[in-house]
């Protein structure tokens, strides 16, 4: 469900919709034109409509800059923001300044907030504030539903940024008690991803974590207790993790045990590993991989040897290796590996193999042999992070450097990417290893962008680090304009089914907020692009990702799209755009388990699921994707 005070995401800044009418707004050419300057990032020709005659006009143009994001415009956003006399305008704006940050946008919300008299324009001015203040200097003491979550929001935007304080953790405790949903769950959020030395409100977080009727609260708060070392958070985590209903929570606060001692985490996570959800069997095996000691390895291992999921299996495997470095224990996951079929459940067992730098060899033949991404891209990360391993013998780089120049040399982008961001650590020494890097520039010949961008971007910085010079931040450039012909055949409430090896989701895609995002997966879509194609990435009540051509999370087309950001909240459900950074990307999309704000304002969002979230839920890595059905439209 979305916040109270977000609302006019779809009641005010779109258009009202008939039962009997579908067609989308971009059959107003006006739109369609700021759209596309959106797109283009051509903000002087936006401004242009700041002064138009029609408020939906200027509306949507003040929005465009929240994609924008260029703080040359912040101050023409002011003047809509303090003068135009249509409140969604002010809304956009408001919203828009909050995406640029910069000290100009700050004295601008400042100024505003006092003086506005429309609760929602206030509400978002408020929220938009918290994302680009450095200090808190509002005075308000909010008591209704709309305001009250603003501000919590706000403190929840300050917490992510690193700047929250105690008088902030006094404020936001204060809200964690409020009668409002919406405002417990930003609290509960400030509490568990940004706010730090709160100890003194152990009672209250408890409290919240097991005992809020809604359960995304509970999943926040419950999240938060893993920043609070003591007795009595271990006890209340593990009374979660036994009896709350909802398995997202219990993921949470699996989560939340990862930093107790693990003589004292034992036995609630081993009972965890069986729960009836698999997500959270993973989730305490992540935990276990984290917080294991020596004197507990090999308990561990009969665990990992008795355990059916391969994930599980796996995670317990590297945990036992990562503090016992035994030969043999390594010789028996390689075995494994061995006999092992599917392809992600080989790379994990090689990703295990890490800690023992002995296996070295035996990781770069099979990084070799393979012709499959996910194996490649599993070795090379494997080789790369065993210089980071504590019983790592520096002796071993000029080895090392051989394979890395070798692996990079097979001109696999993902393989190149990974390598070059170990090349270019200067903790890691290979400078004075390698004498001759121009293996790097010849790599660097062989790819472009917009395609190979996640590879490009660290193999310069190797470059530049090894020529003794500064590396320049990597941008793509504008390469692949939205298809409007195909936009405006789009219904406004257009549904798609994703059939998969676990049932079906039908999702609705969004084409008014994102209409080049969801241009492009409708493309993709109607070509059976996405069609055999795997979910390769799955986090336990966070995202199941997809749409990676290669199978590995580093696949690509040659085309990259361009960000779209508006107001609407990731929630349960939400489907977004992966990413490499701004204006990154393509084929690769995730749904979301629950609510995850930090993704808001960072990445696209462009569809949500109406049916089928049971199936969502039960995603795991290396299930398939079937078909994608655009229902009932033929976009040719």
């Amino acid at each position: 469900m979305r916040v109270v005070h977000l609302l006019f995401v779809a009641t005010v800044f779109y258009s009202c919709k008939s039962e009997k009418d579908s067609q989308n707004k971009f059959s107003d050419h006006d739109l369609i034109r700021i759209a596309d300057l959106q797109d283009r990032r051509s903000g002087d020709s936006l401004i242009a409509y700041f002064t138009h005659d029609n408020p939906v006009h200027r509306r949507e143009a003040a929005l465009a800059f929240a994609s924008v994001q260029d703080s040359v415009y912040v101050d023409h956003l002011g003047k809509l923001l303090s003068s135009d006399a249509d409140t969604t305008v002010r809304m956009a704006a408001a919203y828009a300044i909050g995406q640029t940050s910069c000290v100009r946008s700050e004295e601008l919300l400042f100024e505003v907030v006092s003086k506005e008299t429309n609760i929602s324009v206030q509400a978002i001015e408020i929220e938009s504030y918290g994302k680009v203040c450095r200090t808190w200097k509002l005075d308000v003491a909010p008591v209704d539903s709309v305001l009250s979550a603003a501000t919590a929001w706000a403190y929840y935007r300050m917490a992510v940024r690193g700047i929250a304080d105690q008088p902030l953790n006094t404020k936001a405790s204060v809200l964690l008690t409020s009668p409002f949903k919406a405002t417990r769950l930003a609290a509960a959020h400030y509490f568990s991803r940004g706010a730090k030395d709160f100890d003194q409100f152990k009672d209250l977080l408890i409290n919240v974590a097991g005992q809020d009727k809604s359960a995304d609260v509970r999943m926040a708060a419950a999240l938060a207790l893993r920043k609070i070392i003591s007795g009595s958070t271990l006890a209340a985590a593990g009374n979660i993790v036994k009896h709350d209903a909802d398995y997202r929570v219990r993921v949470n606060a699996i989560r939340a045990l990862q930093d107790h001692p693990f003589e004292q985490t034992k036995d609630i996570l081993l009972a965890a590993l069986i729960d009836s959800n698999v997500n959270v069997g993973i989730a305490a095996s992540e935990v276990i991989k984290s917080s294991l000691t020596a004197a507990y390895w090999r308990e561990v291992v009969e665990v990992a040897r008795s355990t059916e999921n391969w994930r599980i299996k796996n995670n317990l495997f590297e945990a036992a290796l990562s503090v016992s470095h035994e030969r043999e224990l390594a010789e028996e996951i390689q075995s494994n590996y061995q006999s092992a079929k599917n392809p992600y459940e080989k790379a994990a067992a090689l990703t295990a193999l890490r800690h023992v730098a002995d296996s070295y060899p035996f990781i770069a033949e099979e990084l070799f042999k393979n012709s499959e991404p996910v194996l490649k891209t599993s070795a090379a990360l494997a080789l790369v992070e065993m210089n980071s391993t504590p019983n790592f013998d520096k002796k071993l780089r000029p080895k090392f450097a051989d394979i890395y120049r070798k692996a990079i040399a097979t001109g696999d982008a993902a393989v190149i990417g990974i390598i070059a961001s170990t090349l270019a650590d200067s903790a890691l020494g290979y400078k004075s290893v390698i004498t001759d890097f121009n293996f790097l520039k010849e790599a660097r010949k062989n790819l472009s962008l917009p395609k190979d961008f996640e590879s490009i971007a660290p193999l310069e910085t190797a470059i530049a680090y090894f020529e003794g010079e500064k590396s320049r931040p990597l941008q793509n450039s504008f390469n692949h304009p939205i298809s409007w012909d195909l936009v405006k055949k789009i219904p406004r409430d257009q549904k798609a089914i994703i059939k998969t090896s676990k049932g079906e989701i039908v999702i609705r895609l969004f084409v008014e907020e994102s209409p080049g995002s969801v241009a492009n997966f409708v493309a993709l879509a109607s070509a059976k692009y996405y069609d055999g194609r795997v979910f390769h990435r799955v986090v336990p009540n966070f995202v199941a990702q997809a749409g990676c051509p290669r199978g590995d999370g580093w696949g690509s087309e040659a085309y990259s799209i361009r960000s779209e950001f508006t107001s609407g909240r990731y929630s349960t459900g939400s489907i977004g755009m992966a990413s490499a950074g701004k204006d990154t990307e393509g084929t690769q999309w995730f749904i979301t388990h629950s609510a995850t704000p930090h993704l808001e304002g960072r990445y696209t969002r462009f569809a949500e699921v109406e049916q089928g979230l049971d199936v969502a839920h039960k995603i795991e890595v290396g299930d398939v994707i079937l078909s994608v059905e655009i229902m009932g439209f033929n976009p040719l």
